[in-house]
Formats: structure tokens, C-alpha cells, sequence
């Protein structure tokens, strides 16, 4: 999954802890214009996330990384909450997400698709189980470019 420098994970994870969030998972993706995107999402035990929240994440944060500079070159800062359809980047995560719907992409095909989309069995640090299409498959953890919860209404 997006692997993250340690230094900036742990600098990110510290502001946002400090001012009493979760940070759920972090994603920097290159832009077309050749900068970078550091997206942050987070979340709060008790309640859920709003706009003033992010916000206020937003300025500590980039305030931090303007006198840290762990990013090279430019970049834009985006906080969000994760939403309905939240990532899953760990296995804690899926662990947390037992018996919901996912949808995985892989980085290479395996058992002849990339794309998997099922109710999630189980998952441990090395793999996930899942039933697709009335199938039980597993997938390694080290093979999952993205994934994410599919809300069901």
C-alpha cells in the first residue's frame, strides 16, 4: 500500500495526535503539474469529523512542515475525514472492518484479476481472507495497492 517516509509518518501522526485526533492514514500521491498531494485523513473516537476540525488540523499541521520541510519541492496539504468509503491501510483497519464489503487493488495480477470486491472474512499482518462472488480468497498484504469500505445503504 502507499508507502509513506517514516519521518514524514511520524511527524504527521505526532501534530495530529497532539490535538486530540486519530490519525487514520496518510497518502502522498505525485500531482500532473510535478508537485505532490499530502493527503491526511483523520478521525475522532467519540465523535465524528467536521470542517473546523480538518481546519484546525490543517494549520497546525502546516505550520509544522513549513519549518520541518520533509517534503521536497512543492506540495499541497489536504485534510479530510476518511468518510464512508475510508481506505484501510493497516491491518488493524481490516481487522476493524470484519464481515464489511471491500474493494481491494492489487498491485499485480494474482489468481487472474487486480481487482477484488467482496465481504472481508478476516485479516492478520500478512494476509486478508475474503468471499467474492461466493469464492473465498487470500489476498497478502504485501500484494494491496488500495483499498477501501464499501458503504452499504
Amino acid at each position: 500500500m502507499n508507502r509513506i517516509p517514516q519521518d514524514l509518518q511520524k511527524l504527521v501522526e505526532g501534530v495530529v495526535t497532539s490535538l486530540g485526533y486519530v490519525c487514520w492514514g496518510l497518502e502522498l500521491l505525485p500531482r500532473q503539474d510535478g508537485g505532490q498531494l499530502l493527503r491526511v485523513y483523520i478521525e475522532r473516537q467519540e465523535a465524528g469529523v467536521d470542517l473546523g476540525d480538518c481546519e484546525k488540523v490543517s494549520r497546525q499541521l502546516s505550520a509544522v512542515l513549513d519549518v520541518e520541510d520533509p517534503i521536497s519541492g512543492e506540495y499541497t496539504l489536504e485534510v479530510s475525514s476518511p468518510g464512508m468509503d475510508r481506505p484501510l491501510y493497516t491491518p488493524e483497519q481490516f481487522q476493524r472492518y470484519v464481515d464489511a464489503v471491500v474493494r481491494v487493488r492489487l498491485k499485480s495480477t494474482v489468481l487472474g484479476r487486480k481487482n477484488y470486491r467482496g465481504r472481508l472474512l478476516a485479516a492478520d499482518p500478512q494476509t486478508l481472507r475474503m468471499l467474492v462472488d461466493g469464492e473465498e480468497v487470500t489476498l497478502a498484504m504485501n500484494d494491496i495497492d488500495t483499498a477501501r469500505v464499501v458503504p452499504q445503504f
